[in-house]
């Protein structure tokens, strides 16, 4: 392996890492969805994997055919750009619309209470809700939906430092190379992903769940949206 070809190795790692780290929609919406659905860890993380996968994926696609068909770096980032406006604008839509979908399910669960009156006591009153912790049949579609959203919200977002600074440099080194240098990049990435979210999933574990149960879900949701919201007009 040439010099060129480790150091490049190297920088593909490091910028796998704070790439995902600097960009919170690769762990904000699996941690708060895991946390507000009540995923295992085991579905938390194959759900960050795979979205991971086709987030990567998608990128290395295009880095691909770029390379085969000698296409110019600038026509690459100009539609990664493009497709990456179209991801910022989904993932602000899903959020908003699991807000409101939270929301309402909040207020529907609101607390109240209920007079009783017997022959031989005195009228009473008790607090009742109806939520229940349980899911219901009109909540399973959401629960199936969900991480397809996700999954396609991260197809459509690009991985933006691998194609220009990555795989454009690596080819010129050799196809092994630019077979090295983005896997090693796309493991760090997912590797840094499931981290992140795992060891934040286990953190909200103890947060007073009882407390914050009715707007689990408005607090995901929102939380989703103004990730989507910082993604499209901060640039994280």
């Amino acid at each position: 392996m040439s010099n060129e070809l480790w150091v490049l190795t190297m920088t593909a790692g490091t910028i796998g890492a704070i790439h995902t780290l600097l960009g919170p929609d690769h762990y904000i919406p699996f941690t708060m969805m895991a946390w507000a659905r009540g995923w295992s860890a085991t579905k938390t993380a194959t759900i960050t994997f795979l979205c991971g996968l086709g987030h990567i994926g998608s990128s290395v696609v295009l880095g691909l055919l770029g390379v085969a068909f000698g296409w110019a770096v600038g026509s690459l980032e100009a539609f990664e750009g493009f497709r990456g406006s179209i991801a910022g604008w989904a993932l602000i839509a899903f959020g908003l619309v699991y807000f409101a979908w939270g929301l309402r399910r909040a207020i529907r669960s609101k607390p109240h209470s209920h007079s009783h009156h017997h022959q031989d006591e005195d009228t009473h009153e008790h607090a009742h809700t109806h939520f229940h912790d349980h899911a219901h049949l009109h909540d399973r579609p959401a629960e199936s939906i969900t991480p397809w959203v996700l999954f396609v919200v991260f197809v459509l977002g690009p991985c933006e430092p691998l194609i220009p600074l990555l795989m454009y440099p690596a080819a010129q080194q050799s196809v092994f190379g630019l077979c090295l240098v983005t896997a090693v990049f796309g493991t760090v990435t997912i590797a840094t992903m499931l981290t992140v979210v795992l060891l934040s999933r286990t953190g909200f574990n103890f947060l007073p769940h009882k407390t914050l149960q009715r707007f689990t879900h408005a607090l995901a949701g929102g939380s989703i949206l103004l990730c989507g919201l910082a993604i499209q007009f901060l640039g994280l």
